[in-house]
């Protein structure tokens, strides 16, 4: 229910603040379409402002013909006298044309380029923030409004233009009526007031109402996806779980609704006002026309040329409403694309640093305290552990134990709240983050299964260079995952992504192969394999263990995490990790050895070894030792 919840001090606004943010955020949209066109952007703002000029001197000339059309004389002889008139208004009504298609194919033209630009500027910026970041909720609302942001940039061009065109239309509306009598252009204004307080209330309460519900119809959305997500359909269906998230979505959706009701009454309610102060006004101004009229201080002639131009300046008011309005809702959400850019930048990670030793001996955890945003207690405390250049080093330990935020720590992805990892004598802190990407090759436990190609998920591992079939095949075949290639239907080019035309889908236990692939592919001074053989066969899980150990002999170093015991006994140095700290460390030999160490590492590795030799008989399982690292039994 917290979804439904929103504390922010940025959606307490008013109409004052709101009319004074216009002009900045219509200046943003304004930079954005001349980063996207700017010979686009220069020929939607000289038509519009054609338009307008035209429009004025319609005006002058439609005067000019009533002035001849009720003078004295025959009918013959008044039509010949307005037809130079007649003939610059159809004139004008052809130019006015022409520059409407104009501004048209210009505004078609920017709107998509605006958006393209604004979404590229924030997912390049987004692309850069430290990870914490991204884990952030606060965050992650910010990006939900600047996805909005770039919608909304790419429809303020439009209305950014309706409204150049409405407001030079009522400058010379407003204009010819100052030039009738000076009393009509007070009158003109008050008729547009009321509309201009409707449409700015309204649209600062759909903003606020759209800001507390974002999460809730974020979550409700992500509800209805998981009745067709292809991961989640088959325990939708063998759990009957439809049902269930059925019900839950239609209480999600009920609660929007309500609110959807709540804008609907108080539109209805601040319309209805609005309305008659505006009809109040409109009577007003027709009345003091005809009083003029009346006494004879406006002649007939200009009579009608001021109804002409109040009609022409109230329909101008109205539409110059509706889309100062529609520019100021949809400016509200460009702020918050401002927003997140703002914030993307103050939390990015820095550029630059401390360049990185060219070979680093080793890497080293000196009292190294961490702990993740918003947790209570610290997933590290003081961990201590050295990284041999070349080497094979094990981190096991029980699940929540710290062995994952270590790697997180060692990739540059964190950096520690006290103490200090040390690349060689480079403090990562100080360090160029860049460099430290670039020695890191990673499969994590959960790798992300890109939608592409099987030759493109593979060659991403580094995606600066060329996928060339000699080094793709090679990290494939290394992964074992050179099988899996040519049971593809086309092989490297074969889109792994079910749901997409030719589009074929693998076992998890494939993924892996073609996960550890990539990250052969990139080829970095320092693999990170976290459970890399969980989906795998026994006979691909040992070959895939022997080439890891093969690596050490490359100068590769090689940091594993696994849960089977079994698989490090060849690692040159294995450490024990619990409760956030480093409990044992040593060899396979020195922490078998009864005689030394906690026997944290033996009883846990004693205890899998069992499982081979005595299976467990279902329903009666054995004591399992204090000590173990093992929150649950492993598959052999």
């Amino acid at each position: 229910m917290g979804w439904s919840q929103h504390h922010g001090v940025w959606v307490k606004l008013s109409l004052r603040s709101m009319a004074l943010s216009l002009p900045r955020q219509v200046a943003i949209a304004v930079r954005l379409a001349r980063a996207a066109d700017r010979r686009a952007l220069y020929t939607v703002a000289g038509s519009e402002f054609g338009r307008g000029v035209t429009q004025a001197v319609s005006l002058v000339a439609v005067n000019a013909i009533l002035v001849e059309l009720l003078a004295q004389g025959s009918t013959a002889e008044r039509l010949r006298s307005a037809l130079p008139s007649l003939a610059v208004v159809a004139v004008l009504g052809m130019i006015g044309s022409a520059l409407k298609s104009a501004s048209s194919a210009g505004t078609g033209i920017l709107e998509p380029k605006v958006q393209r630009v604004a979404t590229e500027r924030y997912l390049a910026l987004v692309a850069r923030v430290e990870l914490e970041a991204i884990e952030d909720d606060a965050f992650h609302k910010l990006m939900d409004s600047a996805q909005w942001g770039a919608d909304s940039a790419r429809r303020m061009v439009g209305y950014c233009t309706a409204v150049v065109t409405s407001a030079i239309s009522l400058v010379a509306a407003a204009g010819v009526l100052t030039v009738l009598h000076p009393l009509l252009l007070p009158l003109l204004i008050a008729m547009a007031l009321p509309s201009a307080w409707s449409s700015l209330t309204m649209a600062r309460a759909r903003y606020v109402s759209w800001h507390r519900f974002v999460q809730h119809a974020r979550a409700a959305q992500l509800i209805s996806r998981l009745l067709i997500d292809q991961q989640a359909a088959g325990e939708v269906r063998v759990h009957d779980v439809g049902p269930f998230l059925l019900e839950h979505f239609r209480g999600m959706a009920e609660t929007s609704e309500r609110e959807q009701t709540r804008l609907a009454w108080i539109g209805a309610r601040t319309g209805l006002t609005a309305d008659a102060a505006r009809g109040l006004a409109t009577v007003a101004t027709y009345a003091v026309l005809g009083v003029l009229l009346w006494h004879g201080q406006m002649a007939l002639a200009v009579g009608g040329t001021a109804v002409l131009a109040i009609r022409t300046g109230s329909a101008s008011i109205t539409d110059l409403v509706m889309r100062v309005t529609d520019v100021q809702e949809e400016s509200l959400f460009v702020a918050d694309l401002e927003t997140l850019c703002e914030e993307a930048v103050r939390r990015e990670i820095p550029a630059g640093g401390v360049d990185l030793p060219e070979d680093v001996e080793e890497i080293r955890f000196e009292k190294v305290t961490f702990t993740y945003p918003g947790a209570e207690r610290p997933s590290l405390c003081e961990v201590d552990l050295v990284i041999p250049r070349g080497r094979t080093v094990a981190l096991v330990g029980r699940n929540g134990s710290g062995k994952t935020t270590v790697t997180k720590l060692l990739c540059g992805l964190y950096l520690p709240d006290g103490g200090r990892v040390m690349w060689g004598e480079v403090d990562a802190a100080e360090a160029s983050r860049a460099q430290v990407f670039d020695r890191i090759a990673m499969v994590a436990q959960n790798f992300h299964r890109w939608p592409f190609t099987a030759r493109v998920n593979i060659g991403i591992g580094r995606p600066g260079g060329p996928f060339e079939d000699s080094a793709i095949g090679a990290a494939a075949a290394y992964a074992g995952a050179d099988d899996v290639i040519e049971g593809l239907p086309r092989g490297l080019d074969t889109l792994l992504a079910r749901g997409y035309r030719g589009g074929q889908e693998i076992s998890g236990g494939q993924w892996q192969k073609i996960g550890l692939a990539r990250a052969r592919f990139r080829h970095g001074q320092v693999l990170i394999v976290d459970e890399p053989t969980s989906a795998l066969d026994p006979v691909a899980e040992q070959r895939v263990f022997d080439q890891i150990h093969r690596l050490a002999g490359t100068g590769q170093t090689t940091i594993l995490i696994t849960h089977r015991l079994h698989s490090v006994a060849h690692a040159d140095l294995i450490y024990v990790m619990e409760g956030g700290r480093v409990v044992e460390a040593g060899t396979f030999e020195e922490l078998m050895d009864p005689t030394t160490g906690s026997g944290f590492f033996r009883e846990a590795y004693e205890l899998q070894a069992r499982q081979f030799v005595h299976p467990a008989v279902p329903g009666q399982p054995g004591p399992a030792p204090s000590g173990t690292l093992m929150d649950d039994q492993p598959t052999p």
